[in-house]
């Protein structure tokens, strides 16, 4: 139980950390983003090559290492799009007034790469460990990006706690995509699934006859999907989520430190259409 602890701990981290370290960056001087991207494209190969190297292992370790691998290159994929390399064809605010089939269209095609990224990502993870016994890497990166995709759709079809201060002022047009509602109608659907998904993960962890490569594999999983569900969770109730990284935000200025700790959209960034 110790072990299980430790790692939840370790997951919780790494979400907290990351994403900090991510916002940070992406708010330095954009002269700073090649070195950076650079860096990252460093770690991301390493990430790749680790995976490689504990694919047939399913001890404590490579368990541990593939999970902190496949949360790497996600974190590639992410510093892409924040700082505007993969992005999409797309690079304009929403037409005023479009709605349905055609407000989807634009949104998509200000992501589309992005997305083709992550596809390409999850399909090289998958093809390195496919043959082996430790295919954590690659639940890992699948979790989050089903969660993901899951956020934008609840962020598309409309939230009433979107943080548009993390965007940075070059991605600032992709607020116009947001919709700033209530409810909508695929929250229940998604938080619902996502939560006994979290719960089949515990389960497989304590499973009778589970090893315990496999009880640390499981529970690293379940706690990343608990910190998804939780995440989905903080577009509807009222807490300032920006909170949790206002330390990252500093590196954003002062109106995106101020918006994070008042819960404010930012002074330069376009308000959140409420409605279309």
């Amino acid at each position: 139980m110790l072990e299980v602890g430790c790692a939840i701990l370790f997951a919780v981290f790494l979400w907290w950390a990351g994403t900090g370290a991510i916002l940070f960056l992406d708010g330095l001087p954009r002269r700073t983003y090649a070195a950076s991207m650079a860096a990252m494209t460093v770690l991301a190969l390493a990430a790749l090559a680790a995976l490689w190297l504990v694919r047939d292992q399913l001890s404590n370790g490579a368990v541990v290492i593939a999970f902190t691998a496949a949360l790497a290159l996600w974190a590639w994929n992410e510093m892409a799009f924040l700082m505007g390399f993969v992005t999409g064809p797309r690079k304009s605010a929403a037409t005023p007034g479009v709605r349905g089939w055609a407000r989807f269209r634009q949104s998509a095609a200000t992501l589309i790469s992005h997305e083709i990224a992550i596809a390409v990502t999850a399909l090289a993870v998958w093809l390195i460990v496919r043959d082996g016994a430790n295919h954590f890497g690659f639940w890992t990166f699948a979790v989050l990006w089903v969660m993901r995709l899951s956020t934008k759709i609840n962020i598309f079809l409309g939230a009433p706690n979107v943080t548009v201060e993390f965007l940075p002022p070059h991605l600032s047009y992709l607020a116009t995509y947001f919709r700033k509602r209530p409810m909508n109608g695929f929250f229940p659907l998604s938080v619902t699934l996502s939560t006994l998904a979290a719960a089949w993960l515990a389960h497989l962890a304590f499973r009778p006859g589970a090893d315990a490569g496999e009880v640390l594999g499981y529970s690293l999983l379940a706690a990343l999907m608990a910190l998804a569900v939780l995440e989905h969770w903080l577009l509807f109730v009222p807490v300032p989520a920006a909170r949790l990284w206002g330390w990252s935000l500093r590196s954003h200025g002062a109106t995106a430190l101020a918006a994070a700790r008042s819960d404010l959209p930012t002074p330069t960034q376009p308000p959140i259409r409420r409605n279309g």
